[in-house]
């Protein structure tokens, strides 16, 4: 998740799957030129960091509309951040782009509804509020847990989930579709030691650091934590 400054950083993630908020959507062009896919993230977390929600998606709708012209490009659809489902629902019901957008679950939220929306949308992003703000978290963990059980449960193969803010879950155990985070954006200018022959020169770093996350994968489902017996 953008920005990615300055350009050159950014030019060298050509061909991965990138994403741009309406909050920073100033390289939303450049995106589109160079990334496999993009997600258009609705800036609410944003938002409601700096104290000011969004009450008219109208200007996120006409935004959507031009760039979801590319078959590649999926959009997060809006929502409220800690708020319950009745502030949820009128918004995915309000989405005028059918399903290349996918609705956000907050892990604050009952659980049945995100089964509720795994049953009709492709993509359910999860978004952490409340007591699991911090993903990777002990309750975030617990959480996750909790849902994951549900999931196995009412699904015979595990849904598309993304992850918002979940980059560090890269390679599990959370079996997730998707992921993202401003990671890449926020420390590709940290000079790292060279994670393959001849990257240690790159004039920047973001290539190489988007690579950390981009060569393992989440495992296909979720096997619940093997617990130790005392003997």
């Amino acid at each position: 998740m953008g920005p990615v400054t300055p350009e050159g950083a950014l030019r060298q993630l050509a061909g991965e799957m990138l994403g741009v908020s309406f909050a920073y959507p100033s390289q939303v062009e450049t995106i589109h030129e160079i990334a496999q896919s993009v997600m258009l993230d609705n800036g609410a977390f944003t938002a409601f960091k700096q104290g000011r929600p969004i009450t008219d998606w109208t200007a996120y709708y006409e935004w959507c509309a031009r760039w979801l012209d590319y078959p590649s490009t999926w959009a997060v659809i809006p929502d409220v951040i800690a708020e319950g489902s009745q502030a949820q629902d009128p918004l995915v019901d309000q989405w005028p782009h059918g399903d290349r957008g996918a609705p956000v679950w907050h892990t604050g939220e009952p659980i049945a509804r995100l089964l509720r929306l795994c049953e009709k949308w492709p993509l359910v992003c999860i978004g952490s509020t409340d007591d699991h703000w911090q993903v990777g978290g002990p309750l975030w963990t617990v959480r996750m847990h909790e849902t994951f059980e549900e999931i196995e449960r009412a699904f015979k193969r595990t849904p598309r989930l993304h992850m918002l803010r979940g980059m560090a879950q890269c390679g599990g155990p959370w079996p997730f579709y998707s992921v993202d985070s401003s990671s890449v954006a926020q420390n590709h200018w940290r000079r790292r030691a060279p994670l393959f022959a001849g990257e240690g020169d790159a004039e920047f770093c973001s290539g190489p650091y988007a690579r950390r996350f981009n060569v393992v994968q989440c495992p296909p489902r979720w096997q619940p934590p093997r617990v130790e017996v005392a003997a």
